[in-house]
């Protein structure tokens, strides 16, 4: 991972393309993010950074939030995140790192939360059928049904899809392409669908080279 961003989901939109084509793309406020403070092998034994992002959070810090950006002398924001980044060293603390980094055509991966469904049921979680409602079927077509095996294991299979806790996992879309990076804006557009609800955060990062 040479460069990385984090942004805000805005939503979905299009554009066109120079040949009239219309391109599904995903709207990312991405940066500024302020340096708040380095780590260094010496120190801690890796080198990375920690970034700040997002909109002013002054009211609602608790004291050891409060005392990394009192220490860096950095006003405080919503979002408080570590990245790995070759040159971290490079970085000086107050620094701002900007969509500029990135460039139109270049190929990102796109790091998430997903929509959280709550407990959902097998239908749903899973896109498994229900029963018929045909005579005899009786109340429950929407009901998990036979989920064991006969005398003999006598118990319920390590795995089997059933009803539970729905979404909210963190979830990476790969090699999606850089449409337009305005800068005038700190916007990326992305073709394609990511992960999370409008307004999520996400990390845009360079996509793994093959």
């Amino acid at each position: 991972m040479e460069k990385a961003i984090l942004g805000k989901k805005l939503g979905m939109t299009q554009v066109f393309d120079e040949t009239g084509i219309m391109i599904p793309v995903t709207v990312i406020e991405a940066g500024p993010m302020k340096v708040i403070r380095r780590k260094t092998v010496e120190r801690d034994g890796y080198v990375a950074a920690v970034f700040s992002f997002g909109d002013d959070k002054t009211d609602k810090l608790n004291k050891p939030e409060a005392g990394v950006f009192k220490k860096a002398k950095q006003t405080p924001r919503e979002y408080l995140r570590e990245l790995s980044l070759p040159n971290c060293d490079k970085l000086e603390v107050g620094a701002d790192v900007k969509c500029d980094i990135f460039a139109k055509g270049d190929f990102v991966d796109v790091c998430g939360v997903s929509k959280g469904h709550g407990f959902a049921g097998s239908i749903k979680r899973h896109n498994q059928q229900r029963l018929k409602e045909t005579h005899g079927t009786g109340p429950c077509v929407r009901e998990k049904g036979s989920m064991g095996t006969r005398s003999t294991p006598g118990r319920v299979i390590k795995g089997m899809k059933m009803p539970g806790h729905y979404g909210h996992d963190n979830v990476t879309v790969q090699n999606l392409r850089i449409v337009k990076v305005d800068t005038d804006r700190n916007v990326l557009l992305i073709k394609g669908a990511i992960p999370g609800p409008a307004g999520g955060l996400v990390t845009v990062k360079e996509a793994a080279k093959k």
